[in-house]
């Protein structure tokens, strides 16, 4: 199962997710990084595989493509969500996996030619229909995605834990590649979420917090 780091870009800055509450989020300026300026801080903890969002972008208040352009160039494998509204917002350059997520996309998800889909929550429901995700899953699997993530917004910097049972129908409901992210607490949750076949794990304050190891960060792998 491969091992993600989170980056959240905020006014040019990493910031501390939680709870999706971005209004509130403020420069990441404990834990593991001297630095929250973003190309230092992924240097500092060195991941292989990074996951970045441009939450300026997302909530239309700015961009930083030239930023994080430069910090996919650190890793070997960059999942990006910019907040594509549509597939002509896609980044489309070597190197950067685009997302779509169900929180942005204005149009049908099933338009998209490609990339990764986002199948983002609050309470264990889509947003923004109210959909179960079990059933969005299940009309994903004639999507064109390579894959999906799981990311458990209303979990994100919590260090809640994960559910295992919804998780598990979750699996079971998609063939393609899935990944998880939002309130992994210990290493036991990376443990569990390999058991029942994620190929990855979207993760940030456990390793802050040292409830995850670095060292399968920089592995970018959990065995």
């Amino acid at each position: 199962m491969d091992v993600i780091l989170a980056v959240d870009v905020k006014d040019g800055l990493v910031v501390q997710g939680e709870s999706g509450n971005r209004g509130s989020y403020r420069p990441l300026t404990w834990g593991l990084s001297p630095t929250a300026e973003p190309a230092g801080y992924i240097t500092s903890l060195s991941p292989r595989n990074l996951y970045i969002a441009d939450l300026d972008r997302i909530m239309g208040k700015g961009d930083n493509t030239e930023t994080i352009l430069s910090c996919s160039r650190l890793v070997e494998r960059c999942l990006l969500d910019r907040g594509a509204r549509t597939p002509g917002e896609f980044l489309e350059v070597p190197g950067i996996t685009d997302i779509a997520s169900t929180e942005s996309s204005v149009v049908d998800l099933a338009r998209y030619p490609g990339g990764i889909l986002s199948l983002d929550m609050r309470d264990g429901r889509v947003i923004p229909s109210g959909e179960d995700p079990r059933c969005l899953l299940a009309r994903a699997e004639e999507w064109n995605f390579s894959g999906a993530i799981i990311l458990n917004i209303s979990a994100v910097g919590t260090g809640c834990g994960i559910s295992l049972p919804f998780l598990r129908d979750l699996r079971d409901a998609y063939s393609k590649e899935l990944i998880y992210g939002g309130g992994i607490s210990t290493s036991r949750d990376l443990d569990a979420l390999s058991a029942i076949g994620f190929e990855g794990v979207i993760v940030a304050t456990a390793l802050h917090r040292g409830t995850v190891p670095l060292d399968a960060l920089r592995r970018g792998k959990w065995c």
